[in-house]
């Protein structure tokens, strides 16, 4: 029974669901760093929020961890390339808290306009400023928008029906899209020249890192109002601090900052500026949605197979899954193959799904086979990490599809280039169960067995009798046999399915066959 730990507050409901998907969870948290490493490598899942940090130290421990789920969006407390090179999933919850975040984006957009933050410490200390808290209204202002993805959209969509005007930038935003949600598609400088109001929904990354810096804010209207319930670090705080004092920069109000928790900020107690304690993500509704969510997601991964919101591994859902079983099992042994006769290192690889298959969801499966492909070679693989792994070796990578197969219903081709040459082989899901369907453009019909003897030869009379003699005479069992060729008298192969590995010795007797041009003993 798959194990999980649950080492942040999620709500009750998550337990249940885990129990009730048959999986074992153990609830701890509070865990200090050196308590989880010695405890993480018994669970093949880890549940967690942001408290907990799933550094590589954590991961490196963790030695039958298959995926960690993240109850809600952000996963900058989890090494992502870390997981990803040992092979763990990583999930979080996109969905399951976006209404509430958008709607506090919304909420610290009024609470910016209208100085309530101040207004009510001001009110309730007993004096009446009634002239010192003049606000603008919201009604006709264009609202600058940066990521327009799911929690930006729906941000823009309240924003429109509030009769603001709405501009988003997002490289990934198509024009389509835009239309779609009633937003206007514009470049960075235009959110920056253009808006009377700013708020942003981008993750944190290298490219988005001080995105608003002193240059920026320069740039911005006169009394723009801005506002971050995204991540700390979008903003150069000492850069805002500066322009709120000015008052280029009229008002803005942060629910995260880029160290936290913010015990002191270099923003506190700048003019016009709201504070709150990252409570994007905190309501009753979102903590029990995306408790639910993590639970669900994780278990079907464990129970099924199915992956959903995974941030390093493509999506599987559970309906995909059953059809995708039985491909991914061929793809798996079809690279396993072609890696076991790369001899001399991978320059590229190209990969072909013909007929039905080609209809599926292929990402799985090309995964799959890289895993496959890699394993021969660095062992500790798997679909998680092959792609990054193949990626970061500068090994080009091709996908292709066509919906028709002259012969089968199905077919998946493999291409590994090494050595200069390209080694080809493809396999059918027949029956049920992988075969192997062609090797050097050969066609054959070969079951995968644990051992097996790939020999490639000249087809020329005595060949089969002295393989299978040299065979005999070793004391080893023939359980399959499969042969494939170009023509009589040219290139042909074999394929033999064997219940005793073949010794050093033999094989060396079998390569100086005259009609043998290559041999090798493949394992599945």
């Amino acid at each position: 029974m798959p194990k999980v730990l649950i080492s942040d507050d999620l709500s009750p409901a998550a337990v249940a669901i885990f129990k009730a998907r048959g999986v074992d969870v153990d609830v701890k948290t509070g865990l200090k760093k050196d308590e989880l490493l010695k405890i993480i490598g018994d669970y093949d899942g880890l549940a967690v929020r942001s408290a907990t940090k799933a550094d590589k130290d954590v991961i490196a421990a963790a030695a039958n961890l298959k995926v960690i789920g993240r109850a809600g969006i952000g996963v900058d407390n989890i090494d992502i390339p870390a997981a990803t090179a040992k092979g763990v999933v990583v999930m979080n919850t996109p969905f399951g808290n976006a209404i509430t975040t958008a709607e506090h984006a919304i909420a610290l957009l009024f609470a910016a306009a209208r100085q309530i933050g101040a207004a009510d410490v001001s009110t309730q200390a007993g004096k009446w400023e009634k002239n010192r808290f003049n606000g603008v209204e919201l009604y006709a202002k264009t609202l600058g928008v940066v990521g327009c993805g799911n929690i930006g959209s729906l941000v823009a969509e309240r924003a429109l029906g509030l009769k603001m005007k709405v501009i988003a930038y997002d490289p990934f935003l198509s024009p389509e899209r835009a239309m779609e949600i009633g937003v206007e598609k514009v470049e960075f400088e235009d959110i920056l020249k253009r808006s009377d109001f700013i708020t942003m929904h981008t993750p944190l990354t290298e490219k988005t890192k001080n995105l608003f810096s002193a240059e920026a804010l320069a740039k911005t209207k006169k009394g723009v109002i801005i506002v971050n319930a995204a991540r700390g670090g979008l903003v150069d705080e000492s850069a805002l601090r500066a322009a709120l004092e000015s008052g280029h920069v009229a008002a803005a109000a942060f629910d995260v900052f880029a160290v936290e928790p913010a015990k002191e900020n270099v923003l506190f107690g700048a003019p016009n500026f709201t504070a709150t304690p990252h409570l994007g993500a905190s309501t009753t509704e979102a903590q029990e949605n995306v408790a639910l969510q993590v639970a669900e997601q994780m278990s079907d991964y464990l129970v099924t197979g199915a992956v959903t919101n995974a941030l390093n591994m493509p999506s599987i859902t559970a309906e995909e899954a059953p059809k995708l079983k039985p491909f991914a099992a061929l793809a798996e042994k079809l690279g396993q193959f072609a890696g076991q006769i790369a001899d001399d290192g991978l320059e590229a690889v190209e990969i072909e799904y013909e007929g039905e298959v080609a209809a599926l969801n292929v990402k799985p499966l090309t995964a799959a086979a890289l895993a496959g492909l890699l394993r021969p070679m660095l062992q500790d693989v798997n679909m998680v990490s092959a792609p990054a792994i193949l990626k970061e070796r500068g090994v080009a990578l091709t996908e292709s599809k066509r919906q028709t197969s002259p012969t089968y219903d199905s077919l998946v081709r493999i291409k590994a280039k090494t050595g200069g040459s390209w080694r080809t082989l493809a396999g059918a899901v027949i029956a049920g169960q992988p075969k192997i369907v062609e090797v050097k453009s050969m066609a054959l019909e070969a079951a995968f067995a644990p051992v097996m003897l790939y020999v490639n030869n000249s087809d020329k009379p005595g060949f089969i009798g002295a393989l299978g003699t040299m065979l005999g005479e070793a004391k080893i069992n023939i359980a399959t046999f499969n042969l494939g060729r170009v023509a009589a008298g040219e290139d042909a192969i074999a394929l033999v399915g064997v219940d005793q590995v073949v010794p050093d010795d033999i094989l060396a007797k079998l390569k100086a066959l005259p009609q043998v041009r290559y041999v090798k003993v493949l394992r599945f």
